[in-house]
């Protein structure tokens, strides 16, 4: 046999008021209700337990399980007795669409859009990234990309192009032209830059590993070449400029090691005042 509040509805296995909901100090037997489906109670009977009561503050809203002013909310002084439904439960329990969720962070997925659309077109090259892509050669005076006019990155390719053209007329072995050998001598070049015309401490070169040369077992070999005879100013264009480099690589202490017996090389220029600095790598 149940038990329940007189005041508040609320079931109790035993007559023993008062109500540890609303404090009222009688009880009544629990009746089975027929227009209503009766909850079942452990003894396997039904019996209908009736209402829930809550006491609602009539200024906020806010309900309470007890009646227990002021209220926890706003302080009023009275709370009501109300009936308790669940009639916005189902809106409450309602999930979001997982647009409705991502709305908010839209900006930062724009963003995170854009960064790898930067990198991923080569906009933004991934050796900006700590630990990704080889180490960025160091600043040193002069031009590194364009001289009087030429660019000196083309110079570099049309030198490479004029040794296979002598390599060839020789029959000498071709040699490929390796991106990562020229970056590894480009930063040795600017380092050899900054010792000549600055009074920095110059650290040593990294490792070649470091810009993704692959010379199987042995190590990348570096040829500076300086010479007062070649001053760009006086050239018109790239190829003129890279065949009396290429000809003085090949005339030079080196130039036996330059025009033949290696698979890879890699090639860079850089002028200060009119002074030429080349560095020419192979393995």
């Amino acid at each position: 046999m149940k038990w329940r509040c007189t005041w508040c509805g609320k079931p109790h296995d035993e007559n023993e008021p008062p109500c540890d909901n609303c404090g009222h100090n009688k009880f009544e037997q629990a009746v089975v209700r027929a227009d209503e489906e009766p909850a079942e109670d452990q003894s396997g009977r039904t019996v209908d337990t009736g209402p829930t009561y809550v006491w609602a503050c009539p200024n906020c809203d806010r309900e309470h399980v007890k009646n227990n002013p002021p209220c926890s909310r706003c302080g009023n002084p009275t709370l009501e007795r109300v009936e308790q439904n669940y009639d916005d439960v189902d809106r409450d329990l309602e999930t979001p669409s997982w647009i409705e969720v991502a709305k908010p962070y839209t900006p930062a997925f724009l963003l995170v859009g854009v960064v790898i659309a930067l990198f991923a077109t080569g906009i933004i090259p991934p050796s900006v990234l700590p630990g990704i892509g080889a180490p960025t050669p160091p600043d040193a005076p002069g031009e590194s990309t364009e001289a009087s006019g030429l660019d000196l990155a083309l110079t570099e390719r049309e030198i490479h192009e004029y040794l296979e053209a002598e390599r060839e007329a020789s029959n000498d072995l071709s040699r490929s032209y390796d991106d990562g050998l020229a970056v590894y001598a480009e930063y040795a070049n600017r380092q050899s830059v900054r010792s000549d015309h600055t009074d920095d401490e110059i650290d040593g070169v990294p490792h070649p590993d470091e810009f993704g040369v692959d010379c199987g077992d042995t190590l990348p070999e570096l040829l500076p070449f300086t010479t007062e005879s070649i001053v760009v100013d006086e050239y018109d264009s790239e190829e003129e400029l890279a065949a009396d480099i290429a000809e003085g690589l090949l005339d030079s202490e080196s130039g036996e090691a330059v025009r033949s017996g290696h698979e890879t090389e890699g090639i860079d220029v850089h002028v200060v005042d009119g002074q030429l600095y080349v560095m020419y790598g192979f393995c």
